[in-house]
């Protein structure tokens, strides 16, 4: 389910639906080539392990959300967008943007070069959009822009185009950024959510690909949500051994193919049109149909959904949210 519950057991990272990254999509800003648009997505608005719907909080106030830029090709972050959120009376929330470049991009913490505070978190059917300078903020609750037949995929890939997520929300954190905030060349982006509720800063989840969890289970799946791309070539064995298993696949093919699935990086070249799983991600791209085939060796080709149709054709694109939410701080 594209990073959808990428916990134990289909939960959330750390028990925690705050936490869970589910989508990174990059692409050139429509009508203006000299511009980019980057989507981190976090926190479903209902869970399937537990079952129900999460906390109307949109971010966790002790987590960091990171976007990650590697602009060498070396799978370690040269530039990194940092994202905290703070609560005010009332339980409004609002984010601070930080950007860090260079040795500390590729570490932990919430140090950087402030790039805007008190963008304000939209909970409703309002796009409340912050510009500082040459670049654009949204975070809040919008309409979740991935589909898929979840129970098709739950009863042995027998699919009937009953898209799970139609009607289901999500938190997007949105920036559009100049091109030369990148890198001249195609740069590797991934995203990565840390957790500081014991005191320190640990990864919870992250992840740039959609669909690589369902090659995970147990131990293998905290270990993979815990490490960094430039480490990614450990889990081949592990991917490669699901892929025999799903696909028929031989030893070897099922190596060669899971080499194409890490790392975990998601390749950008602002200077073309996005496409997965050549360049970025559009959030129409039907991520499912290239996955499927992949998965099942040829066996099954499509899950029979499409595109949602509330998609916004100027920022920040993804749609508003199915429900408002209040500010409230439920379950916090």
């Amino acid at each position: 389910m594209s990073h959808h519950y990428s916990g134990p057991d289909f939960g959330f990272p750390h028990g925690d639906a705050r936490l869970d990254f589910t989508d990174l999509y990059a692409f050139p800003k429509p009508g203006d080539g000299g511009k980019s648009i980057l989507i981190m997505n976090v926190h479903p608005s209902a869970g399937v392990n537990p079952p129900g719907l999460t906390t109307a909080v949109a971010f966790a106030p002790d987590a960091i959300y990171e976007l990650k830029i590697d602009t060498n090709g070396d799978a370690t972050a040269d530039i990194a967008y940092r994202v905290r959120f703070f609560s005010s009376e009332g339980g409004a929330q609002t984010a601070t943007f930080r950007r860090v470049e260079g040795a500390q991009a590729a570490g932990t913490g919430d140090d950087g070069q402030v790039i805007v505070e008190g963008v304000p978190v939209s909970t409703g059917q309002e796009t409340r959009v912050t510009e500082a300078g040459d670049h654009r903020f949204f975070v809040g609750w919008r309409s979740d822009p991935f589909y898929f037949d979840v129970e098709g995929a739950l009863h042995d890939l027998q699919f009937t185009g009953a898209d799970y997520f139609a009607d289901k929300d999500i938190c997007s954190i949105v920036l559009e950024v100049p091109n030369s905030a990148l890198s001249p060349k195609k740069v590797g982006l991934w995203c990565r959510t840390l957790d500081g509720a014991s005191g320190k800063w640990v990864q919870a989840d992250r992840g740039a690909r959609p669909n690589q969890t369902p090659f995970l289970a147990g131990e293998q799946n905290a270990a993979y949500l815990a490490a960094e791309p430039a480490d990614d070539a450990r889990f081949i064995p592990v991917f490669a051994h699901a892929l025999e298993h799903t696909g028929g696949y031989t030893p070897a093919e099922a190596t060669r193919v899971a080499g194409t699935l890490l790392p975990d990086i998601l390749h950008y070249d602002p200077t073309r049109p996005a496409s997965f799983p050549a360049n970025g991600r559009a959030l129409a791209d039907d991520v499912v149909d290239f996955f499927l085939p992949l998965l099942t060796n040829g066996k099954v080709t499509q899950d029979k959904v499409g595109p949602h149709k509330d998609l916004l054709a100027g920022f920040p694109y993804v749609g508003p949210p199915h429900t408002a939410r209040a500010t409230k701080l439920v379950g916090a």
